[in-house]
């Protein structure tokens, strides 16, 4: 569903499209209440007929509202936009990490920043027993002052509690809300470990190789 400028949502007044993705566009927006700039990520209409999709949207509300840390963007509502639903979402400047790594390898010490921070946001997502999926340049900004933000938990998958008190973000992942099943390949095949991209049952260490492929792509 297309948004143009002008557009109330709520509270919140479109100013702009920022991008599209495979879960939606999304665009700036002003909050007029507490006047401030946002992102509002909007459903696309060919998706509100499929209930899967729709339910890995709102679960993506879920899942950012539970995370709180400084390198994951955060998430301030869920407004209904229309026909569809639209997440209110922290507006974060600067480019992503694929647009910094297409000026070419990073150096050593901006690299090790870089991974330290995404490492620090891994361990604290993966302690809440929640597995990001689809970790990669694309889905992370780093901000002018050298903050990076992880985004885009449209994929990640709530993982079991083992009952004897294992470690949760040990557990294999399990579908909460079947929108996604054994056999199902979701992500993104370049960043993706094998058992994930053979539909297998994946946990915290999808995260990790991900993680890997994108360290390896910075400094190389």
């Amino acid at each position: 569903m297309a948004l143009e400028s002008g557009t109330r949502v709520g509270i919140y007044e479109v100013t702009g499209k920022l991008g599209e993705g495979g879960m939606g566009q999304v665009y700036r927006a002003h909050d007029t209440s507490l006047d401030r700039d946002v992102a509002l990520k909007v459903l696309p209409e060919s998706f509100l007929a499929d209930p899967d999709r729709l339910a890995r949207f709102q679960r993506e509300a879920k899942v950012l509202a539970s995370l709180n840390h400084p390198n994951i963007g955060h998430i301030y509502g869920l407004e209904d936009a229309g026909d569809g639903q639209a997440l209110v979402l922290e507006i974060i400047e600067g480019p992503t990490l694929a647009d910094r790594i297409a000026e070419g390898p990073l150096p050593v010490e901006e690299a090790l920043s870089i991974a330290g921070q995404i490492a620090d946001e891994l361990e604290s997502a993966h302690a809440q027993g929640i597995i990001h999926r689809d970790l990669k340049p694309a889905n992370v900004k780093v901000r002018p002052d050298g903050t990076v933000k992880v985004l885009d938990f449209g994929l990640a998958k709530a993982v079991t509690t083992d009952p004897a008190g294992g470690d949760a973000s040990d557990a294999p992942t399990l579908s909460i809300t079947g929108a996604t099943q054994m056999g199902m390949v979701v992500g993104t095949a370049a960043y993706m470990a094998p058992e994930q991209a053979r539909g297998k049952v994946v946990d915290k260490r999808a995260d990790i190789w991900a993680f890997g492929v994108v360290l390896y792509e910075m400094l190389t």
